[in-house]
């Protein structure tokens, strides 16, 4: 049967066709992660090796660039301190705001399908109009948040201009943008089969109790596809802190994609940007890694121990 079958592909006329067809709707896919993905990751690998100043032709120095950040370039090591804080403060508040507000929009109220849209417009909004947005609401002199704060007895906040606040204000944004972390939350949140919150109930659990006995561990995939997603997201945070602080106060918000962008775009040094660059990849490869590798003793998947 096996003959015959292999037989009848080779008489078939329209299988070379149909797989020039095939290959045909796929080309521009493949193209363009050739030519504008894998290609360019290609080039700054090999400029990573070089001293490009983008002006002049770039001449190979190895490993050079990469030792010289470890060891001789201190604004590295701090714009990496403040993006492993950033990063911290943000995967924590925003997990914690995601999940707290696709709890809300998994009610059964009128007119939840408005409510979900609404929370759902700041991913709508382009990153400079909504850094200029919050620049404004953070103003320390007019802003609306301390006009807020003072009506209610309490002290003005320089939220932008103050190396305590400033890189908070930052967070404070990136988790008011999160939509996309609480429409997946929406969507784990549905999953969940209610004849297992039923029988919770049924046995005299709690709301609190369901929630953290049947919904959050049924919820741990969703928490680690959110996790990942937004550890690799904070770790390319730039446009707020590069349109309401430019780094400062002092350096305090300047993040590492910040401190690469100056150095290719300010002193055009192509060849350590891209270094830079390579080292933040790696980075974000080893944290994604070790998420993964923890993910075992933390995720539990539905019908697990079933045999």
């Amino acid at each position: 049967m096996a003959a015959s079958h292999a037989t009848s592909r080779r008489r078939d006329p329209t299988l070379v066709r149909r797989t020039l067809i095939g290959y045909a709707f796929i080309s521009p896919v493949v193209l363009g992660l050739i030519i504008w993905t894998f290609g360019p990751m290609v080039a700054s690998f090999f400029f990573s090796l070089t001293n490009y100043k983008l002006l002049k032709p770039p001449d190979l120095l190895g490993l050079q660039n990469f030792t010289d950040l470890f060891t001789k370039d201190k604004q590295f090591i701090n714009s990496l301190l403040v993006t492993f804080r950033y990063a911290l403060m943000y995967v924590v508040l925003g997990q914690i705001f995601a999940l707290s507000l696709a709890i809300l929009l998994t009610q059964k109220v009128r007119g939840i399908p408005i409510f979900r849209t609404l929370f759902y417009l700041p991913v709508v909004v382009p990153f400079v109009a909504s850094a200029l947005l919050w620049r404004y609401l953070f103003n320390k002199d007019f802003g609306p948040i301390n006009g807020f704060l003072q009506a209610i007895g309490l002290p003005a906040v320089n939220w932008l201009g103050s190396t305590d606040w400033a890189l908070i204000s930052l967070v404070l944004v990136s988790v008011w943008g999160g939509a996309v972390s609480t429409i997946i939350y929406v969507a784990g949140l549905q999953h969940i089969p209610e004849h297992l919150k039923e029988a919770a109930r049924i046995d005299g659990a709690s709301n609190r109790q369901t929630f953290w006995h049947v919904i959050l561990p049924l919820l741990t995939p969703t928490i680690f596809f959110s996790v990942v997603t937004t550890v690799i997201a904070s770790f390319q945070f730039f446009v707020p802190a590069f349109i309401m602080t430019g780094g400062g106060p002092a350096k305090s918000t300047y993040v590492y994609n910040l401190n690469l962008y100056d150095k290719a775009f300010k002193w055009l040094e192509m060849g350590y940007a891209s270094a830079m660059a390579w080292v933040m990849f790696a980075i974000i490869i080893v944290l994604t890694l070790i998420i993964f590798r923890t993910s075992d003793r933390w995720v539990h998947y539905e019908g697990e121990g079933r045999e």
